[in-house]
């Protein structure tokens, strides 16, 4: 392959980059930094023989900066946490990392905690944001080349997706047969549904289960999951349209919080209560779940996005009588965080990916194009997505598409 100079002056910048931050890593003593390996130059991490190493796929340069999202300012209001960042450099993957050029990224209810500090208050502002993207492996290390090859697809879920590029620990990498939108929508909201109903929810056929939020990014799962296990599912939502995606994905009963009383239909309907209950709202949906559950019932609690936009992150609930409520009932409550359950997240990803390529599970992907200003594409658009989310409009994950914007060709 022949390359022009400034395409060769590239090469020289990465290059002299790696080596300069691998002899800090593995000899910082004094003295020739081969030295530490018994006076034989060791091979660099990345194989300088091989240019694909320094392009991606279709042979376009990586650039040396890049636009990313960054929280400069810790608050609940994402608009006010978060700016975009034009000239940030592209990161430098090492010995076992992947650099992948993000095309798709998630959008969570979650990130405006992320942006708040309150998942790690000794975290300090400015930090990447953002937890999951899928893309092209555009770069690597030379122990990851192991297993990845420079234009292979991948999804990760690793803080800092919200850039057009992120050094992924090959470990952590999903490889794909392509980069599809789909398959984002699994990476943390399909696992968290998969392993939380497998692991709490104690699932059997004929059981009743109520999901809030159905129609939400991991709500679908929720459904689709519950009803694999030939269950009875009940799904909360805010609109007629949402109630037919449900409907079609094999929800027995939505219903629809803006038109009608929900505790009043489950009390009418299901007198006995809720055997299993997939919640994620907070506040009022709380106080109705717990209200709603059957004798031995489960309140599976993922999150409570009704307060995450609040000061504190959380909506008031009638926690006084919970006490009394659960043991009249011998009912329990159960939190579920998805790192706390990473052991089993390999097994999950792979039931899913092959449920989804088999046609046995439905992933609603939702890229904005109902939303006022059209289709979410490109950074600046996050903003958008986070507020559309909010306000309760998604069916499905929603996804932001991050156009290709590398032109130079070598």
């Amino acid at each position: 392959m022949s390359f022009n100079t400034k395409s060769s002056a590239l090469l020289r910048c990465w290059g002299s980059r790696f080596w300069r931050r691998r002899r800090q890593q593995l000899c910082p003593l004094e003295g020739p930094f081969w030295s530490c390996f018994g006076g034989a130059r060791p091979r660099p991490i990345l194989d300088m023989s091989y240019s694909r190493h320094f392009l991606d796929f279709q042979g376009s340069s990586i650039p040396s900066s890049m636009k990313k999202l960054v929280v400069t300012k810790l608050s609940s209001n994402f608009r006010e946490a978060v700016a975009l960042r034009q000239d940030a450099p592209v990161p430098l993957p090492g010995d076992g990392d992947l650099l992948v050029r993000n095309r798709f990224i998630g959008i969570n209810a979650s990130d405006i905690n992320y942006s708040a500090g309150r998942y790690d208050p000794s975290v300090k502002p400015p930090f990447d944001v953002g937890f999951e993207g899928i893309g092209d492996v555009v770069a690597l290390g030379l122990s990851a080349s192991a297993r990845y090859t420079v234009g292979q697809a991948v999804a990760y879920m690793t803080p800092g997706s919200f850039a057009e590029y992120t050094v992924v620990p090959a470990k952590q990498a999903v490889l794909l047969p392509s980069v599809k939108p789909e398959f984002l929508t699994l990476m943390l909201s399909g696992t968290t549904a998969y392993i939380s109903l497998k692991e709490l929810g104690q699932l059997s056929e004929g059981k009743k289960v109520l999901v809030t939020a159905a129609s939400g990014g991991t709500g679908q799962f929720a459904v689709q999951l519950s009803k694999k296990a030939k269950c009875h599912v009940i799904g909360t939502c805010s609109s007629d349209e949402k109630a037919g995606f449900l409907k079609s994905i094999g929800c027995d009963h939505p219903i629809n919080y803006k038109t009608e009383n929900v505790g009043a239909v489950i009390k009418r309907d299901y007198p006995e209560g809720m055997d299993v209950v997939y919640e994620s709202v907070g506040g009022k949906m709380f106080d109705l779940a717990v209200n709603s559950l059957a004798t031995k019932g489960r309140l599976i609690v993922i999150g409570f996005i009704s307060g995450y936009q609040n000061p504190t992150g959380l909506q008031p609930v009638k926690a006084e009588m919970l006490p009394a409520k659960l043991l009249k009932k011998s009912a329990s409550i159960q939190g579920f965080f998805l790192n706390h359950y990473l052991s089993e997240y390999k097994m999950a990803m792979e039931h899913l990916l092959t449920m989804y390529e088999s046609g046995e599970l439905v992933c609603e992907v939702d890229l904005g194009d109902m939303s006022p200003e059209g289709k979410f594409t490109g950074l600046e658009s996050v903003f958008r997505a986070v507020d559309y989310m909010y306000m309760g409009k998604n069916i499905g994950k929603i996804v932001v598409e991050l156009p290709n914007s590398v032109n130079s060709k070598l």
